[in-house]
């Protein structure tokens, strides 16, 4: 691994940029709960909401399956009892019940194990890199093109589309901000702003923390199971690599428990559209339904592979993103739901951008993934004909659509 690993980084940030400016542009015009699915709903109705509404919830299940795999992929580094199957699936499966049951009882922590855990991600990364670049080996960023891609570029471009898909795994938390819109103040103008500053502050830290790491170990960085640490550590002793994999497993913990908490609130926040028992709460006003089959989706998944996992979570992804960026592209054409706080410059071209790079994602998914999602979206499918619709539930949005126009009327 050479410099030119954070070249695809921040061609990845740049792609994954023109969509959260999509999401922006959404969350500007709709201050309800729920983002890609919401605004599918409103863009093209019931059943596209609906279809997307199953595929974030499939994507919060990856993202929690895959910080389980990373979190105890990480533990086998100093623990080898976790390289044992039978100990591995024990804590996959303990880790995924000791969230539910907080979630059942203690859904007020959630905040603090956030921001502890967001606060020990940033901490970690600034250790990682103002350490780090004091031991720099300089050799290690060049040629910062592979001579070997120059002259075989075909092989190059293939290699990029594999670290393509990872390294957008490191940027797709931003979909889930808008999620509990209704639960933050003025989310017209806050929400895009949050998306636009995490964005930039995630894409400064990753590129400096990839070009230290390269700097640190260059080629033998691919070749570590914790590269961060093992780069760290092998520059400045052991003591090293524990700070980065002690600020690496709270971080990677915070995640998936933020992870454990979003996915059921969201399957509990379609009942409308799904059977009303989904949408049921315990006397902690907890989506206990909803932690149940999260739980049970997520223990599955979790005995897949990390790269599997981060290629389904990207898949879910991009489903969402296309629709996103349509009802962007309708939105802007029909002038049907004005802006609030925020505004796309250049009319169709971010969104036309946006919508190229997504299909770019595409060319990376294995046929495993391809076909694991055409499943799920068929099932879904095949369920939506059997699930009767809730026609308070329709009214109420029709009700809250109306209100909404109206408000819009008055800002033209």
């Amino acid at each position: 691994m050479n410099l030119s690993a954070v070249v695809v980084l921040l061609c990845t940030a740049v792609t994954v940029s023109l969509i959260a400016l999509c999401y922006a542009d959404m969350s500007s015009r709709f201050t309800g709960s729920g983002a890609a699915w919401l605004y599918s709903y409103h863009a093209f109705g019931r059943f596209t909401g609906y279809e997307l509404g199953i595929f974030t919830w499939f994507l919060g299940c990856c993202t929690l399956s895959a910080e389980i795999v990373a979190l105890l992929t990480t533990l086998k580094s100093f623990l080898p009892i976790f390289k044992n199957p039978v100990a591995y699936g024990i804590g996959a499966v303990g880790l995924i019940l000791l969230f539910a049951l907080i979630n059942f009882y203690g859904r007020s922590i959630v905040k603090v194990v956030n921001n502890v855990s967001a606060a020990a991600k940033i901490l970690t990364l600034i250790i990682f890199i103002v350490v780090g670049v004091f031991f720099i080996h300089k050799a290690n960023f060049t040629p910062i093109i592979p001579q070997a891609a120059l002259k075989e570029p075909m092989p190059f471009f293939h290699h990029f589309g594999e670290a393509f898909t990872p390294i957008f795994y490191l940027f797709t938390g931003f979909s889930f901000l808008p999620i509990a819109a209704q639960q933050m103040n003025n989310p017209e103008k806050n929400i895009p702003r949050v998306l636009i500053a995490v964005m930039v502050s995630v894409t400064i830290l990753d590129a400096l923390m990839m070009a230290v790491a390269v700097g640190l170990a260059g080629t033998k960085l691919g070749g570590y199971s914790t590269p961060l640490a093992n780069a760290l550590g092998t520059a400045i002793g052991k003591w090293g690599y524990s700070i980065i994999i002690f600020g690496m497993l709270v971080s990677i913990f915070g995640v998936a428990f933020s992870a454990s908490f979003n996915t059921p609130s969201l399957i509990a926040s379609l009942d409308g559209m799904l059977p009303k028992f989904v949408g049921k709460k315990n006397r902690h006003d907890a989506p206990w339904v909803g932690i149940v089959l999260t739980s049970v989706l997520s223990a599955l998944f979790s005995t897949q592979s990390y790269l599997f996992l981060v290629s389904c979570t990207v898949l879910a992804s991009f489903i969402q993103y296309v629709p996103t960026i349509l009802a962007v592209v309708k939105f802007e054409h029909t002038n049907q739901y004005p802006t609030h706080g925020f505004k796309l410059p250049g009319k169709y071209l971010i969104p036309g951008l946006a919508l190229l790079v997504s299909c770019y994602m595409v060319t990376n998914f294995t046929s495993k993934t391809l076909l694991l999602g055409t499943v799920i979206a068929v099932l879904a499918a095949v369920a939506y004909f059997f699930i009767k619709g809730d026609r308070k539930y329709e009214e109420k949005h029709e009700k809250w659509l109306k209100e909404l126009q109206a408000e819009g009327q008055k800002l033209k």
